[in-house]
């Protein structure tokens, strides 16, 4: 997996903050998820959540709302329609750059968000919430002591969640012009409710109505034990998983990218120009290289000597595995180390080359077992032998040629 910081702006123009978690290999789909109330796209449940849908091959984009997080604004001239709006200009930022959202997601205030901006978003087949309340105006509530200084002076300063947030009389209007009933029973995009019975800041009771408003298909799943924020990892994880599992059958089979199959005994690599992140297939395996960040990469993957020194040990390790089978040798496990490196060929008493540098190439051997010494000794002459060692040492050859795309 990989993660990008990303910026769009809303409809006023200010910057709004994201992060666009991307699966190695092509996307399943796009996802765009909306965070609870007065939180972040930092919050561990919807890092948690995003990566289950990455590791699914869903690609996730979370973003901060307006004056939340690390986004542009101020939070005091937002409300529930603005947020709306902010996820519609998501929506749009996805199918700008990278491809129209097929799924939304949305969290606690972001589930009842993301149902009311679900039919300005036209690609969404799928829309899942989670601890959503049925009514925008749940929230008021916690502005009831704070209800008649916001109507005499129009703002007041309120704590949410620990936090102190100014919010304006506009707000709690705001909340009134939504008919979210109606939103949900005219959906016509597929809809997972999940809520935790013992939620103590949305009653399950919501997620009852919602299920009633709504037409089919509808499905509805317990998140069990866990709390309104999903503050264990292993509820926020689970909820990723069954996210991505249910949200596959409503989208098209994933199709295999030509350019990305490999026949038997052949690899297959391919680096883009944006970074030097690399997928590779070898045979029906996919794998990804990359670079470390001091030279330019992301660190996603080994680089292609951490590639070719894993050959070396891998081998070296099977080969050893083998002997022992054969010759009844009481070998438990064998463990190769292998590091490379750069050396000046006079370094090299056994080597050829007579200036320069050379390619040096340290193995060391951890074997477990009930061997004699004359044993021990016989499998380091062995590991010698194996077919990648002896393709280092041998004569090899390359030949690369263009073919049309």
């Amino acid at each position: 997996m990989q993660s990008k910081k990303i910026r769009f702006p809303n409809t006023a123009g200010e910057m709004l903050s994201g992060i666009l978690d991307l699966p190695i290999g092509r996307p399943r789909a796009f996802a765009l998820f909306a965070h609870c109330f007065t939180c972040s796209k930092n919050l561990l449940a919807a890092t948690h959540v995003s990566r289950a849908l990455t590791g699914a091959g869903f690609a996730v984009l979370r973003f901060d709302f307006t004056g939340l997080g690390q986004s542009e604004g101020a939070f005091e001239d937002t409300s529930f329609s603005s947020n709306v709006a902010d996820l519609v200009r998501a929506a749009e930022w996805l199918e700008n750059e990278h491809h129209a959202p097929a799924l939304l997601i949305g969290h606690s205030l972001g589930g009842t968000a993301v149902l009311q901006a679900a039919a300005k978003i036209a690609s969404a087949v799928a829309v899942a919430t989670i601890g959503a309340p049925a009514d925008p105006q749940h929230v008021s509530h916690m502005f009831k002591e704070n209800e008649a200084e916001l109507r005499e002076k129009g703002v007041a300063e309120v704590e949410l969640g620990g936090r102190p947030f100014r919010i304006r009389e506009g707000f709690l209007d705001d909340l009134q012009n939504h008919d979210l009933p109606s939103s949900v029973g005219n959906l016509r995009k597929a809809l997972l409710i999940m809520h935790a019975p013992l939620d103590t800041v949305v009653d399950i009771d919501n997620a009852a109505e919602l299920f009633v408003a709504a037409k089919h298909p509808k499905s509805f799943i317990s998140l069990d034990k866990s709390d309104h924020l999903m503050t264990r990892e292993e509820d926020s994880r689970y909820a990723g998983e069954v996210l991505a599992s249910w949200a596959a059958r409503y989208l098209p089979e994933p199709r295999a990218d030509a350019a990305l199959v490999a026949a038997e005994g052949e690899v297959v690599a391919r680096t883009n120009m944006d970074s030097f992140f690399t997928e590779v297939v070898a045979g029906t395996h996919r794998l990804v290289a990359d670079e470390p960040v001091s030279v330019g990469g992301s660190d996603l993957g080994p680089t292609p000597y951490g590639l070719l020194s894993a050959a070396l040990a891998t081998c070296t390790t099977m080969t050893l595995k083998m002997y022992a089978s054969l010759k009844k040798i009481d070998m438990k496990s064998a463990t190769v180390r292998v590091s490379h490196s750069k050396i000046h060929s006079d370094d090299c008493k056994d080597c050829e080359s007579g200036a320069g540098k050379i390619d040096a190439f340290r193995r060391e051997l951890i074997l477990e077992g009930n061997m004699s010494d004359a044993q021990r000794q016989r499998m380091l002459e062995i590991a010698d032998r194996c077919p990648v060692h002896r393709t280092l040492h041998g004569d090899v050859e390359v030949r690369t040629e263009l073919v049309d795309d």
